[in-house]
This record gives structure tokens, sequence and C-alpha cells, in this order.
């Protein structure tokens, strides 16, 4: 039977292990049942012997997870369309009884890109990457945790990091909401120039709805080619969807969610959405359509339904 102080200490470190269940794995609910597995094993474990037990948590959730990824992998086989880590979705202002995800988000590293970045890696390579250079695991125990030789784990960590140099990196929040709001401001007018104007050159669209609804099953790059696609998204809908569209948070910086809308005669019904942007030289850049219900688990939105 664990003790109150052992409870009251290891839910100090909850947020801790959160982050670095959901670096590693890109889901909400595979790093809520990682998180709690730890616990379990903590309860398991004589936790008198245990000298840290903050870096003791950190290796048992890395060993969660790194099986997790593997079994993710098989998941992802049969997935239509393209595959987006599941968003964290709070609201623009604290909520009254804080959510141990919200500090999550808090960090950079948790930003949709860099997520995005950390599903093209192998599990080993990210499970070395994210411990070592994220949260300072030693290379010995990264080792341990994946089953091989200290220096086999020095190299997939050399190599993800070569990968990971490639996320674009965030813009301060105050950058980044004026670009989407210029471009969300721009898609309820209908202005296709206003739309193409307040995108990147390279602009792109990455959809996930295996399979449910309408989305980008293909990557869409070029700025008219992204406009034409949301615009197109508005016309199937209708003008409405924006009555249900609510300004958010997702992963820490300014997106939006749009309720279920029932159609009429000349539209069709919208289902939930999360919309998820990165931002570039002042530009959208790139936008993240999450209309799989699957990715919804980490929607923290009191009074809003998806």
């Amino acid at each position: 039977m664990p003790t109150a102080t052992l409870v009251d200490e290891f839910e100090s470190h909850r947020p801790h292990l959160l982050s670095v269940a959901y670096r590693l794995t890109g889901s909400v609910s595979d790093a809520e049942d990682a998180v709690q597995e730890s616990w379990l094993r903590l309860d398991d474990a004589d936790a008198a012997n245990i000298r840290d037990l903050r870096p003791w948590l950190t290796t048992v959730v890395g060993r969660i997870c790194l099986d997790r990824l593997r079994s993710a992998a098989v998941r992802r086989e049969q997935h239509v369309g393209q595959w987006l880590p599941e968003p964290i979705v709070t609201g623009l202002s604290p909520s009254a009884e804080p959510d141990p995800l919200e500090a999550v988000v808090r960090d950079e590293d948790n930003r949709l890109a860099a997520l995005i970045v950390l599903d093209t890696l192998t599990p080993a390579q990210r499970v070395a990457f994210v411990l070592h250079d994220g949260f300072g695991v030693p290379f010995d125990e990264v080792a341990g945790i994946l089953g091989i030789e200290t220096p086999a784990a020095r190299q997939l960590a050399s190599r993800a990091r070569k990968a990971a140099a490639a996320t674009t990196p965030a813009v301060p929040d105050e950058e980044h909401a004026l670009a989407v709001q210029r471009l969300l401001e721009a898609l309820a007018a209908g202005d296709l120039d206003a739309v193409v104007a307040a995108l990147h050159p390279d602009a792109l669209v990455i959809g996930d709805a295996n399979g449910t609804t309408s989305t980008a099953v293909n990557v869409i790059r070029g700025a008219d080619k992204f406009a034409r696609f949301f615009l197109g998204l508005i016309e199937r809908y209708g003008p409405a969807v924006f009555t249900v569209m609510h300004p958010v948070l997702v992963n820490g910086q300014l997106g939006f969610f749009s309720a279920a809308l029932t159609g009429d005669e000349a539209h069709r019904s919208s289902p939930p959405r999360v919309g998820g942007f990165t931002v570039r030289d002042g530009l959208v850049y790139a936008a993240y359509d999450i209309a799989n219900p699957e990715k919804f688990g980490g929607i923290r939105l009191p009074g809003l339904s998806s």
C-alpha cells in the first residue's frame, strides 16, 4: 500500500512524466496511460530502495512508451491518409482547475511541428533523442531501455538530432496569433487573394481524418492550393461553420476548434475538427487539419463538445 507521502511525491512529478510520455508518443491517451502504468510499477517496486524518484520514473515511462511506439507503428499501417499527433487543445485562458496538460504545452518542444518531425523517426531513435536531449537521461540508461550498447544509443540520437534540425522554430505567441488571425479573417471573407497573401509561398496543409470525413488525404503544397482547399471546405459546409468555430490554444499556440454543425439542403453537415498552425516569416506556413475523432482525447474545453 503506497504511503500518502509517496502519492504526493508521484503527483508532483506527473506534469514532467506527462511531458516525457507525450513527446515520446505524440498521443495524449497513450501518455496518460503510460504515466498511470508507471504509478502501478512504482506501487509494485520497493520505493525505499529508489534513490531519486524522478529519474527512476522517467526511465520507467521511457520503457512503457517504447512499447507503445512499436504498437503505434503497426496501427499506422492501416491508417487512411496522413498521420498527425494528437493535439492538446485548451482555452485561451488557464482553466480554473489547472490541468497537467496545460503545463505540458508550455514547452516549445511539444508544439505540433516538433512532434510531426519526431513522428518521422524510428521508435528507437525517438526514445534515444527525446530522453537524452530533451530530458537529460544518460546514454547508458537510454541504452538499457533500448537493449543496445551505449555507442549505438549515441548514434541513434545523432541521427534523430539531424532530422529534428528541420523543425520550423516556434515564433513568439503574438507573431503567431497575428498571422493566424489574418488568415482566418481572409477565409471568413471568402477572399482568395487575401487568403493567399496571408500564406507563406511554400504553405502546406496536412490533414488527418483517417477516412472519416473530408480533409487532405495527401499533403497539399503551395499557397494557392492551400487557399482553395480551405475555401472549398467552407463552400461545402456553408458560412455557418464560422458560428461553431472557437479560438483555442492548440499545443500552446492559437488555432481553432470547430464543433459539429448540422447541414441543410445546400450544405453538408460539418464534423468536429481542430486546426493548428505553424508560422514562418510572419505568414502561415502550415495548417494541421485534424478531423479524426480518435485524435480528440486531448481536447480540454469545458462547455464545448467534440
